[in-house]
């Protein structure tokens, strides 16, 4: 049996990679697209930020900024090729193989979280008081993406690129105690309401505006949103993906067979930022307050891999 040069192998097994990779971002964008549908609101186009300034001066440590922990090893992972090796098994250069990629990162900042109370419109038109939890934000795009290159000796080197940024984000509250799970919410009401509160001269982009690609150097602030979260939450955590384009993954073994779809037995895992906070008091006391980042016994923030 006669194989093609391994050369066209893998760049065979780099346009499967590359497949599977935009498969991830197609599912990056998906819960975006449905956690505004959730809200049953038709966001309008994002547009021009209608800012004039001056904007609000913080004190000191209110806004609290985030290490981004960008590392090396991001840019690369080994591994088979499982798609050219369910073809055939021989195949000695589809064995733990290689994958390189840029990593970009976005420089993250946030308020604590914060309590409000607004009123929502309801199905049939009637409106009805509720508490929002919110979390302002703001995200840099500073450049110095992580750009793998081929070195002479046949190694590579990390440079430093400054590229445009597809920010997409994803805020999920999550609570184990009682296995509570709260998507980000696009609640337009609220966004006004929080805007006259926080800085009425600054814009606010909920999540489904925040979709946009950011240049080098420019700054977007944001708010996400949550409402009928349960009151008997103490203990949570608020994670956030799109920061980073770092990712991973990992084939079971023997799952994939030859003739399946892409991605057949493939998880991936997206680096996602965790938020950790703690409210102390009882339920009857959870007014319109604010909630700062931390939680006893744990880091204020870590980064982890989740699907």
């Amino acid at each position: 049996m006669s194989h093609p040069a391994p050369q066209a192998m893998l760049s065979i097994g780099v346009v499967m990679v590359a497949t599977t990779c935009s498969w991830a971002v197609a599912q990056v964008a998906a819960p975006a697209a449905k956690t505004a549908a959730v809200s049953s609101v038709t966001a309008p186009p994002a547009a021009a930020a209608d800012e004039h300034g001056p904007f609000r001066k913080l004190a000191p440590g209110v806004l609290r900024s985030i290490n981004a922990d960008v590392q090396l090893e991001e840019t690369f992972e080994w591994h088979d090729a499982v798609e050219l090796l369910a073809d055939d098994p021989d195949l000695s250069f589809a064995k733990n193989t290689p994958f390189r990629r840029d990593i970009w990162h976005l420089d993250f900042q946030c308020k604590p979280l914060r309590t409000i109370y607004v009123d929502v419109p309801q199905a049939g038109g009637r409106m009805e008081r509720k508490q929002v939890r919110y979390l302002v934000y703001c995200v840099t795009n500073n450049g110095k993406a992580l750009h793998p290159v081929a070195a002479e000796n046949g190694t590579f080197k990390i440079e430093s690129a400054d590229l445009p940024v597809r920010f997409i984000p994803k805020f999920t509250l999550e609570c184990p105690e009682y296995h509570e799970v709260y998507p980000d919410r696009v609640i337009p009401v609220a966004v006004d309401a929080i805007r006259q509160r926080e800085d009425p001269n600054r814009q606010f982009f909920n999540s489904v505006e925040m979709c946009r690609e950011i240049p080098v150097g420019k700054t977007v602030w944001g708010v996400a949103t949550w409402e009928d979260v349960d009151p008997r939450i103490v203990r949570f955590s608020i994670y956030v993906q799109g920061l980073t384009n770092a990712y991973r993954w990992e084939d079971e073994p023997g799952v994939y067979k030859k003739g399946s779809p892409l991605g057949t037995g493939r998880r991936l895992l997206r680096k996602t930022l965790k938020l950790n906070y703690w409210r102390p008091g009882e339920e009857p006391l959870l007014q319109e307050t604010e909630i700062p980042l931390g939680l006893p016994g744990e880091p204020d923030y870590e980064w982890v891999w989740r699907g």
